[in-house]
C-alpha cells in the first residue's frame, strides 16, 4: 500500500512538473510572434520618471563632443528654440527676484477658478497664454495629486510589513517585532529629513534627461541643483560627468516649495521600505537599542545609492559615459529599494547568527510563525500598496503608461504565487501559506524595476521566475547557516537583484525614449525611437548596465552594512542575551507582551 502511494505521489510530481514547464514554455513562446524590429516607438515627450531627473538645458550634454561648425547658410536658417514659460524650465526671469521656492504653487501657471492673475475666466477676455497657464497648472496639479496618493499607498505598506513579519515570528516576540516595524518609520523619517534627502536628491535637477523634458511635479524641483561629483564643465555648477551625491536640502533648508515637498514625501516612504526589510531577517534576537541606531543610519547607504541611479549619478550616466544602454534603469526600485534592503538584511543576519534552536547537529529546524492568517492579510496589504509603489514612480498622473505598469505589477504578483505553489508541489511539499505569500511578494519585487518597460507576457515570466527563486533561495540560506525567519533576503535581496537583471533582458523599447539623456541615432533609425530595450529586443549593452548596477548595490550595500553592524555592536550589543532570547523579547526588551492572556495561561 505504501509503495502504491509513493508511486502515485511520484506520478503526480512528474505531471505537475511537466505542466509547469509547459506553461513557462507557452509564455516564453509568445515573444516569437512579435517582430523585434517593429516594436512600437516611444514618444520623446513622455513625462520624465524617477530615473530621469535633470534640466532641459546644456547640463545634460556637457560631456558630449562638440559638433562641427555649421555652414553660414544653415546658421541663417536655424530656427531658434521656442520660448516657454519659466514654470517649465525652472528659471527665474529676474534673478534678483527669484520665483522659487514657491510655497503655494501659485507660480506654476494659474488656477482656473478663481484665476490667480485677476483676469477672471471669461473666455472672451482671456488670451491664449492665459488659457495655457491654466492648462499647465492643471497638469502639475494632476501629477502632484497622483504622486501624493501613490505615496499614501506606499506608506500604508508599512502595515503590511508589520503584519507579515509579526505573523511569522513566535508569539513571545510579537510585540518586539511589530514595534520595530512601527518605529523604523519615525526614526528613518527623521534621518531622511536631516540628511538623507539632501544626499539622494540634492542634485536631482542636474542629471541627464531627454530633450524637451520638464519636471512633472513643478518648476520648484529646479532648486535641487547642488552636489558633489567628478568631471564636468566648471561653467555649469552642479553638473558632473560622474555624480556622487547631492548636497542641498539638509533639514529641507531653503526648500519651502510645493514641488520639493511632494518629492520629499514620496521618496521618504520608499526609503522606509528598505529600512524595514532587515527587521524581518534579524528579528527574534536583535537588541532594541541597536535597532534604533540602525534606523538612524539606514538613510546613508540607501540615499547614496539612490543618488547614483535616481539622482542623476554615475550609474544613471553609464549610458552617456560608457555607452551602456540608457545607463542603469530601475523604474520603481527592485535594486534601489529591495536589493539594498535585502543585502543589508543578509549581512545583519550573518552578523547576528541564527536563533537558538534553529540548528540541531548542523541541520536547520523549522520554527513556525504564530499567526498565518495575519501573514496572508499583510500580504494583501502589501500587494495593494504596490499599486502605488510602481505606477506612482512615473511621478506623473498624466503619463498614461501607468495602466501598463499596473497590469504588469498585478500579473507578476499572481505569477509569483502560482510558480511558488507549483515548485512546492513538484518538490513533494505541502503548499505552506506563508511560502505562497512570499512567492507573491517575490513576483512583485522582481517586476518593480522593469514594470514600465515590458510586455504582459514578460511580467508573467519575471514573476514566475521570482516565485521559483523564492523557494530555492529560502532552502539555500537555511543550508548555509543564514537564519532568516521571514524569508526577507530571498524575497527582497535575491529577487530585487533578479528584477534589475530582468529589465536588461525583457525591456521592449516601447517606453523611455531619451531615458537618462541617451538618444542613439542608429537606434532611432532602426526602431523609430530609442526607448529602453533589453537583450531580447536588440540592446545587449542595457543588460551590461543592469549587471553593473546589480553588482554595485550588492557590493556597496553589503560593505556598508558589514562596517555598520560591526561598529554599532561596539556601541550597543547587536544581539540580546541568551536568557532574554529564550524568554522572548517582549518583556525584556519592550516591557509589554504581545499576547498577555496567552502568557498568563488564560
Amino acid at each position: 500500500m505504501l509503495l502504491d502511494l509513493n508511486k502515485r505521489r511520484r506520478v503526480r510530481q512528474i505531471f505537475l512538473g511537466l505542466f509547469f514547464l509547459g506553461w513557462v514554455g507557452f509564455v516564453l513562446g509568445q515573444d516569437s510572434a512579435v517582430p523585434q524590429s517593429n516594436a512600437p516607438a516611444a514618444t520623446t515627450d513622455a513625462p520624465a520618471t524617477t530615473d530621469a531627473p535633470a534640466t532641459t538645458d546644456a547640463p545634460a550634454t556637457t560631456d558630449a563632443p562638440a559638433t562641427a561648425p555649421e555652414s553660414a547658410a544653415a546658421a541663417e536658417t536655424a530656427v531658434p528654440p521656442p520660448v516657454l514659460p519659466p514654470y517649465f524650465s525652472g528659471t527665474n526671469p529676474d534673478p534678483t527676484k527669484p520665483v522659487w521656492p514657491d510655497a503655494t504653487g501659485a507660480a506654476a501657471g494659474a488656477w482656473a477658478t478663481p484665476a490667480g492673475d485677476g483676469k477672471g475666466d471669461l473666455p472672451q477676455s482671456m488670451s491664449l497664454s492665459d488659457v495655457y497657464d491654466r492648462v499647465a497648472h492643471n497638469l502639475f496639479s494632476i501629477n502632484m495629486v497622483w504622486v501624493l496618493i501613490a505615496g499614501f499607498l506606499v506608506m500604508f505598506m508599512q502595515a503590511g510589513f508589520a503584519m507579515v513579519e509579526t505573523g511569522l515570528v513566535r508569539s513571545k516576540n510579537a510585540a518586539h517585532t511589530v514595534a520595530m516595524n512601527f518605529m523604523v518609520y519615525p526614526l528613518g523619517c527623521i534621518a531622511f529629513y536631516v540628511y538623507g534627502f539632501a544626499l539622494g536628491w540634492g542634485n536631482w535637477f542636474n542629471g541627464p534627461v531627454a530633450p524637451g523634458w520638464y519636471a512633472s511635479l513643478g518648476p520648484g524641483l529646479s532648486l535641487l541643483n547642488e552636489g558633489i561629483g567628478i568631471g564636468g564643465d566648471p561653467s555649469t555648477p552642479g553638473v558632473f560627468s560622474y555624480g556622487l551625491m547631492g548636497t542641498k536640502g539638509f533639514f529641507l533648508n531653503g526648500l519651502d516649495d510645493v514641488s520639493v515637498m511632494a518629492m520629499f514625501f514620496f521618496m521618504m516612504v520608499f526609503m522606509d521600505t528598505t529600512a524595514t526589510i532587515p527587521t524581518g531577517s534579524m528579528c527574534e534576537r536583535w537588541s532594541w537599542k541597536n535597532f534604533c541606531l540602525y534606523s538612524l543610519w539606514i538613510a546613508l547607504p540607501y540615499c547614496l545609492f539612490a543618488n547614483w541611479v535616481w539622482g542623476g549619478g554615475w550609474l544613471a550616466q553609464a549610458g552617456k559615459n560608457w555607452s551602456l544602454g540608457h545607463g542603469m534603469v530601475d523604474f520603481a526600485g527592485s535594486g534601489v529599494v529591495h536589493a539594498m534592503g535585502g543585502i543589508i538584511g543578509l549581512v545583519g543576519a550573518w552578523c547576528l547568527g541564527p536563533r537558538l534552536g534553529k540548528y540541531v547537529n548542523g541541520k536547520p529546524q523549522a520554527i513556525p510563525g504564530h499567526h498565518v492568517p495575519m501573514v496572508v492579510v499583510g500580504t494583501f496589504i502589501l500587494a495593494f500598496g504596490w499599486f502605488g509603489f510602481n505606477p506612482g514612480s512615473t511621478l506623473s498622473g498624466t503619463d498614461l503608461r501607468i495602466s501598463v505598469v499596473v497590469v504588469n505589477t498585478m500579473l507578476a504578483g499572481i505569477a509569483g504565487a502560482i510558480a511558488t505553489l507549483a515548485t512546492l508541489m513538484i518538490k513533494g511539499m505541502k503548499p505552506d501559506p506563508s511560502m505562497l505569500c512570499n512567492g507573491m511578494l517575490a513576483g512583485l519585487v522582481g517586476v518593480t524595476a522593469p514594470c514600465a518597460f515590458i510586455d504582459s507576457w514578460a511580467a508573467l515570466v519575471v514573476g514566475g521566475v521570482a516565485g521559483v527563486l523564492a523557494v530555492l533561495s529560502v532552502f539555500f540560506w537555511d543550508r548555509v547557516g543564514i537564519d532568516d525567519p521571514v524569508g526577507a533576503v530571498s524575497v527582497h535581496g535575491v529577487n530585487g537583484t533578479w528584477g534589475v537583471i530582468a529589465l536588461g533582458l525583457f525591456a521592449n523599447g516601447k517606453y523611455g525614449a531619451g531615458w537618462n539623456g541617451v538618444i542613439r541615432e542608429d537606434y532611432v533609425a532602426k526602431y523609430g525611437s530609442d526607448g529602453v530595450r533589453g537583450l531580447l529586443y536588440g540592446d545587449a549593452s542595457q543588460l551590461m548596465a543592469q549587471l553593473a548596477g546589480a553588482g554595485t548595490v550588492l557590493l556597496f550595500g553589503g560593505l556598508m552594512a558589514l562596517v555598520w553592524f560591526k561598529v554599532s555592536n561596539l556601541i550597543v550589543p547587536l544581539r540580546v542575551s541568551r536568557e532574554d532570547e529564550l524568554q522572548g523579547l517582549d518583556i525584556p526588551e519592550m516591557g509589554a507582551l504581545g499576547y498577555p492572556e496567552f502568557s498568563n495561561g488564560k
